[in-house]
């Protein structure tokens, strides 16, 4: 029979044992070593709050304009227009494109930015980084390439 006076000591022991184990392990870095691990541990980034001169200089993203209507086809229309997917019409498929067409680009373009229910058409697409404008110009290049 087992006393659990010794399995605690036992226990003890191996604890003592362990974290005598770990900060060797710790102690036997070099400075390099400990350098990089600290490097690793930085914050990937800081939150600035205005008037806050820690932060250093801010840096503005300036926009471009909108991207053309290939540019938000090939990011964000090309998974379901060129393979067919979730039923999406494939550019250049003149047969699929010539209904859709034929109700105007009022109808594409509504279709575009809110999608379509009953389809696997979502609202733009999914890319809700686009514009109205970006998915028109998207719309417009479909059914350009889809004559």
């Amino acid at each position: 029979m087992i006393k659990t006076d010794n399995v605690k000591a036992g226990l003890k022991a191996g604890l003592v044992v362990v974290a005598a184990l770990a900060s060797l392990t710790a102690f036997a870095l070099t400075e390099k070593q400990q350098a990089a691990v600290t490097e690793r541990l930085e914050p990937v980034g800081k939150v600035c709050v205005q008037g806050d001169a820690d932060c250093g200089t801010v840096v503005a993203v300036a926009s471009s304009g909108p991207r053309s209507g290939e540019d938000v086809y090939n990011a964000a229309c090309m998974a379901c227009h060129s393979t067919g997917a979730g039923g999406a019409p494939k550019v250049g498929d003149l047969a699929a494109w010539g209904d859709r067409i034929a109700k105007g680009t009022d109808v594409l373009y509504d279709s575009g930015i809110n999608g379509l229910a009953g389809t696997g058409m979502i609202a733009k697409g999914g890319c809700m980084s686009c514009s109205d404008e970006e998915v028109q110009f998207a719309v417009d290049y479909m059914v350009e390439n889809s004559q």
